[in-house]
């Protein structure tokens, strides 16, 4: 049986398909990456099964036992926090394994924040770069000189308590009238899409708190 990938909400429940439904409710398990939060989601939907964690921490040890299971005969979803597994979350490592082992690896569409995100920010999304997370420390000026020259636009994901330090190196890399776009809060109650320039946006998140995740659309170089 295969290994299936499931997207699920990044933030309004509702925003699953059926067929990720359908695959949830014929899985003999459910790897997590956080078993509480999707039990949030799998008590919404009326969903029960066995449920274990997949995650940062464990994703290389777990590996054994997965592949295990998966030639073992066994149907494993694969679901994360929020969104498409993979993509800025765990993923990619049990895909690879599976892939190099020769067994089926399935991965359904679904819900990934930075979609909307570039989309709705009124910025060229014909051609996009998507760079998740930059690095902390080690390597990120390297990606900052080297995003500054990039002329498709640019999708970054940030955390609330790290966004105003990226906009001002963003501001310091690329240059404060830069066209941007942050959102935050995508698909919830108070969603929030603040467009302008780079010296704008950092103007107007210095005088507010800042929660939710964050994606952060910048325009390539003219």
């Amino acid at each position: 049986m295969p290994l299936i990938l499931v997207p699920t909400p990044i933030g309004n429940l509702d925003d699953i398909t059926l067929r990720a439904i359908k695959v949830l409710q014929s899985a003999d398990a459910i790897l997590a990456e956080d078993t509480r939060t999707s039990g949030i989601l799998m008590k919404h939907l009326g969903i029960s099964k066995p449920m274990f964690a997949y995650h940062a921490h464990n994703e290389h040890q777990a590996l054994e036992v997965i592949m295990h299971r998966l030639k073992q005969g066994d149907k494993l979803a694969l679901v994360t926090d929020a969104g498409t597994p993979g993509i800025s979350d765990p993923g990619f490592l049990v895909v690879r394994e599976a892939l190099k082992q020769g067994l089926p690896v399935e991965t359904l569409p679904g819900p990934t924040a930075f979609v909307p995100a570039i989309v709705n920010s009124g910025l060229p999304c014909d051609k996009f770069v998507f760079e998740g997370f930059l690095p902390l420390k080690k390597g990120r000026q390297t990606r900052l000189n080297l995003l500054a020259q990039e002329d498709r636009t640019i999708v970054l994901y940030e955390s609330p308590h790290r966004l105003l330090k990226t906009l001002e190196q963003l501001i310091e890399y690329l240059g404060a009238e830069r066209q941007a776009c942050v959102s935050r809060e995508l698909t919830k109650m108070f969603e929030e899409n603040a467009r302008g320039t780079l010296a704008q946006l950092l103007l107007h998140f210095q005088s507010k708190a800042i929660k939710g995740e964050i994606v952060i659309c910048v325009a390539g170089l003219a």
